[in-house]
């Protein structure tokens, strides 16, 4: 039989055991996985393939793409588009360039139009973007994943919200997912990254071949 102190001491360590069970399987703070992605995107610039997905709904029509993205921060980004045709949409954080070599043609705009707030996945070129522009809600996770769902302090027809998905182990952002006001979905799926590189500054700027169509998004 147990005497009163060895039951006491067993109790004690029963109970000790299971409060350490309990705080290891409390789920991350909103603020800690922040801290995390941040801590995981503070080098210089990061690569990584990317599969993307465009559904617009009131069409019904999905298009698929895939490419390379080299990012360097902040605000620098190079999407080389493989499939289904070359393309590439380059910028230095100020000027944009979308060279469609099929079509002998490049658009030319300011870059905050383009992915100003978050568009276009644009906050993955300075992480800190996510604090500042939005409202965060954590979602219930899924899997090996984390989920946050940012909504713009300034939302735009363009963009109404983005669910990230954030890898539990390693914080990388593995899927983003914007949403515009009319229901429109585009999900990039990330793999294959490569961190804490230092991007060549001419990835980021681009000169317009001789004999090139040049069309100003300013027009539109």
């Amino acid at each position: 039989m147990l005497t009163l102190k060895r039951l006491l001491v067993f109790t004690l360590m029963a109970a000790f055991t299971w409060a350490m069970s309990a705080a290891a399987q409390d789920p991350p703070s909103l603020d800690n996985i922040l801290a995390g992605i941040e801590k995981r995107y503070a080098g210089k610039g990061f690569s990584a393939t990317f599969f993307q997905e465009s559904i617009l709904k009131a069409m019904q029509i999905t298009d698929t793409a895939e490419g390379t993205l080299t990012v360097k921060s902040p605000g620098k980004m190079h999407w080389a588009y493989t499939i289904p045709e070359v393309q590439k949409i380059i910028t230095d954080g100020k000027e944009m360039w979308i060279y469609r070599p099929t079509d002998n043609q490049v658009m030319v705009g300011k870059a905050p139009s383009y992915f100003g707030g978050g568009k276009g996945a644009g906050f993955l070129s300075d992480i800190r973007q996510i604090r500042k522009s939005f409202r965060i809600q954590l979602q219930p996770a899924q899997n090996d994943h984390h989920r946050l769902k940012m909504e713009p302090l300034k939302p735009t027809p363009e963009l109404a919200d983005i669910v990230i998905s954030v890898s539990k182990k390693t914080f990388q952002i593995d899927q983003v997912v914007t949403h515009n006001a009319y229901g429109d979905e585009t999900r990039f799926i990330l793999d294959n990254y490569q961190f804490d590189i230092n991007p060549d500054e001419n990835l980021f700027h681009f000169t317009i071949p001789k004999g090139v169509e040049v069309i100003k998004l300013e027009q539109f």
